[in-house]
């Protein structure tokens, strides 16, 4: 079976490798547009600390289950668990925290201990870290580089046999594929365009309600400082800090729905992150502000993802928002199998396309 993946962000990445895995003939098209949300995503893997409590939580928990099987057949994947940790100085909140985790660890062990930790002791894990935050640390929870993630993906599916195509496809109005270098031929299309798969499957007659939420994502180094064991930050109010080796820690992010498809650091955004930032960790204060990444996540009105076919022979992985590097590599074996004519085993009834 021949199958078109468009795309080629985490999403179709996964999508792809996951196919030709399952001897899928498998061929990935990508504009290589700038802003993908891959390219400017943080890298934590830790749903369990997430507050959903709708249908997206079952299906990031079963992901972050996910990484631990997936990565161990992927070379260079860079999934590591370092442990995170839910930060305040409000007591009441750290209680909360604690006794939500403590409840789903009986039904994912992956989460690992859960435990409060005074503010010394949290300061000893991530020195950065401002002196009177208390914490609830988890020993389950992870980080992921999602440019090395992405690019192991796409090396796997073409040691499996996976083709690409460079340049801008598009949908003609009977269903065909147009490309740079002619028309591509498939049993089956997967769209896993991200903030773009809109505007891609507007000649169809079909309006999937994506749309780019430009996120900004700070990226710090603190020259001669070993973070390679630095857990990750989960403060209050959606920012984060994630730690990498060599004294990089990432700092994010700016959840911008009304930006459209503008690629800029804007002054506001870049003063959001660093608030939140030295707030939290004020111990960044003199690092070094390396870079600021700008990526369109895609985003939907009701905050799921948009899984599964629109009709025979075309499928869909998009509207991941701000989780795509945690839910879209499990997402991309459920939709690879919807693609393949498969039951997923999973239900994707609650991230139908039809549900608009």
């Amino acid at each position: 079976m021949r199958v078109l993946v468009i795309g080629s962000g985490i999403g179709g990445a996964a999508t792809a490798w996951h196919l030709a895995g399952r001897g899928a003939e498998v061929v990935v098209a990508d504009a290589a547009r700038p802003g993908t949300a891959t390219e400017a995503g943080a890298g934590i893997v830790s749903p369990w600390t997430s507050r959903w409590e709708d249908a997206l939580y079952p299906l990031a928990a079963a992901a972050g289950r996910y990484y631990r099987e997936f990565t161990e057949e992927l070379d260079g994947s860079s999934f590591e668990i370092v442990g995170g940790m839910i930060v305040s100085a409000d007591d009441a909140e750290l209680a909360e925290a604690h006794e939500r985790l403590t409840a789903r660890a009986a039904d994912a062990p992956e989460i690992g201990e859960v435990r409060r930790l005074d503010p010394a002791r949290a300061r000893e894990l991530f020195p950065a870290l401002a002196p009177g935050l208390g914490a609830v640390h988890l020993a389950g929870a992870g980080r992921v580089d999602g440019h090395r993630l992405r690019r192991a993906l796409l090396a796997g599916a073409e040691s499996r046999g996976a083709e690409f195509v460079e340049g801008e496809v598009a949908f003609r109005a009977d269903g065909t594929v147009a490309s740079p270098h002619g028309p591509l031929e498939a049993d089956s299309v997967v769209v896993a365009a991200g903030a773009w798969s809109r505007e891609l499957l507007a000649p169809l007659g079909i309006d999937l309600p994506v749309t780019p939420h430009r996120g900004q994502i700070s990226h710090f180094v603190l020259p001669g400082t070993e973070t390679a064991a630095w857990p990750v930050v989960l403060p209050p109010g959606g920012h984060y800090l994630l730690a990498f080796a060599g004294g990089r820690v990432v700092a994010g992010a700016t959840r911008e729905a009304e930006s459209g498809f503008d690629y800029r650091v804007t002054a506001a955004g870049q003063r959001e992150v660093l608030d939140n930032a030295l707030a939290v960790a004020p111990g960044l204060a003199d690092a070094t502000l390396a870079e600021t990444r700008v990526g369109f996540r895609p985003g939907t009105p009701d905050g799921l993802p948009i899984l599964g076919s629109i009709r025979p022979g075309l499928a869909v992985s998009t509207g991941f928002g701000a989780g795509g590097l945690t839910n879209a590599p499990f997402a991309g074996k459920l939709v690879a199998e919807v693609a393949l004519g498969e039951d997923p085993g999973f239900d994707l009834s609650p991230f139908a396309p039809d549900r608009f």
